[in-house]
């Protein structure tokens, strides 16, 4: 499994800033504003997020760095 510093230092990358990648507002606004990604409306966020990895990668990543707080 990857590191979760590493997984964090491409998320950030990928977003061009840092932000916590474990707060859904960070997330939702970062996806927004950075990808123009709206996250389909889910009841809860890893469910919006995985219904929309294929739009961009750094939603994979993010699904990554979460799974390992669990």
């Amino acid at each position: 499994m990857p590191n979760k510093e590493f997984i964090l230092q491409r998320i950030c990358t990928y977003a061009g800033k840092e932000f916590n990648p474990s707060i859904d507002k960070a997330v939702s606004a970062v996806l927004l504003s950075k990808f123009n990604v709206r996250l389909p409306q889910r009841t809860s966020m890893e469910e919006s997020l995985r219904s929309a990895t294929s739009d961009h990668e750094i939603i994979q990543l993010i699904l990554q760095y979460r799974a390992i707080d669990e």
